[in-house]
């Protein structure tokens, strides 16, 4: 078998992604057979009321309770209901803007909301009713992703580097790249083709991305993130905080790897100013991702960046100035950085179904290449891939 596989009947697939910022969802229409993309359909994104993201955050802080998905409190469970219905306005937005109806697209990718996740306990938890969702779209829904990787030993994610690979084959600028993500949590693909036309890929988990300087910048400012890195810009980077947060034994360990949301917190700098706060973040996500070139097989010849992080200008400087290559956000490729992962969602949901690999050894540390996802269809069976 191939990496990616071999080509198959393309189909009209909408990818929804809500990440671990808890922004809102990102909703993506793609044309693809699972193997490369056809062509791209309208983006959008439904941002989260601060009321939602404020329960989402208390779901985190009820999932740390719990010792399974079973224990989940009623909180949970009305929660996961009002996601669900979220993501269904999404596709419902999508179908409005496309002027296509249920019946002219072919699946939902459907990521969830991530409330926990533990692959050293055999544990990911994403919320999200696969079903509920295939009900109220009237469009067949794969969701859960992750349970299968995670039950055959390996991390769940990053679940994102097939679709940069596939990306990837058809550009011609460099033989090998990272795409980095900085997320709530920043994830790196090291993809190559030096060696012909299969892709060699590693990926892992960098380190923290937006989530901490996000929380520091609500609890300094009262916004939900540091709005264009003016924070850090007027601070004073604290070198030794920024040395001791690199002392944690997670930038040593190889990849695969990856972590949870609060993995990270902002303790090592409560005491200073907001500004020097931010500053000392800031450098410390950078940091992280400086070290990951140390596990990569070779030198990427350039990073291209997606996520929420490339819109901060500060961090994209800092980033800049501390990589050896060309730096650029994933636009410049004419890729969509913030539909990029609904958009990969959308893929895997087709392999899903067909049946190919969602998960490589090198991205999640599986015993083989997994596929995973369960299909929900619109009469409320349901078939676990």
């Amino acid at each position: 078998m191939t990496v990616l596989g071999e080509p198959g009947e393309v189909k009209c697939v909408i990818g929804l992604m809500s990440g671990t910022s808890m922004d809102g969802v990102d909703a993506a229409l793609i044309y693809t057979d699972g193997v490369k993309l056809e062509r791209r359909g309208p983006s959008l994104t439904l941002p989260y009321p601060s009321a939602m993201r404020e329960r989402i955050k208390e779901g985190l802080k009820l999932a740390s309770a719990c010792s399974s998905a079973a224990d989940a409190p009623a909180e949970i469970q009305v929660l996961e209901q009002d996601i669900t219905d979220y993501h269904a306005d999404a596709v419902a937005e999508i179908l409005a803007i496309t002027d296509l109806k249920p019946s002219d697209v072919d699946l939902v990718g459907f990521h969830g909301q991530t409330l926990t996740h533990r692959p050293d306990r055999g544990w990911t938890w994403q919320i999200g009713d696969g079903g509920r969702l295939a009900g109220r779209t009237g469009i067949p829904v794969v969701n859960d992703f992750r349970t299968a990787d995670v039950a055959a030993g390996g991390e769940g994610a990053p679940l994102v580097p097939l679709y940069h690979a596939a990306l990837m084959a058809g550009e011609n600028r460099h033989k090998t790249a990272a795409i980095l993500n900085i997320g709530g949590v920043a994830n790196v693909t090291w993809v190559s083709f030096r060696n012909g036309p299969e892709p060699e890929i590693v990926a892992f988990d960098t380190g923290p991305g937006n989530a901490m300087l996000d929380d520091w910048a609500e609890i300094h400012t009262g916004t939900p993130c540091d709005m264009d890195g003016q924070l850090a810009a007027e601070g004073l980077s604290h070198e030794e905080v920024v040395m001791g947060l690199m002392a944690s034994p997670y930038f040593d360990e190889a990849p695969p790897k990856t972590l949870d949301r609060d993995d990270f917190n902002i303790q090592a700098v409560r005491g200073l100013s907001a500004e020097d706060g931010a500053a000392t973040l800031t450098d410390f996500i950078v940091e992280s991702m400086v070290a990951a070139q140390s596990h990569f097989p070779s030198p990427p010849d350039a990073w291209y960046v997606c996520g929420g992080g490339r819109h901060n200008p500060t961090l994209m400087r800092r980033l800049r100035r501390r990589l050896p290559v060309l730096v650029d956000p994933v636009e410049v490729l004419g890729w969509r950085g913030d539909a990029l992962e609904a958009e990969a969602f959308a893929f895997l949901a087709v392999r899903s179904v067909r049946g190919l690999p969602i998960t490589l050894p090198s991205t999640t540390g599986c015993p083989e290449p997994t596929t995973g996802g369960v299909l929900h269809k619109p009469r409320g069976r349901q078939t676990r891939i």
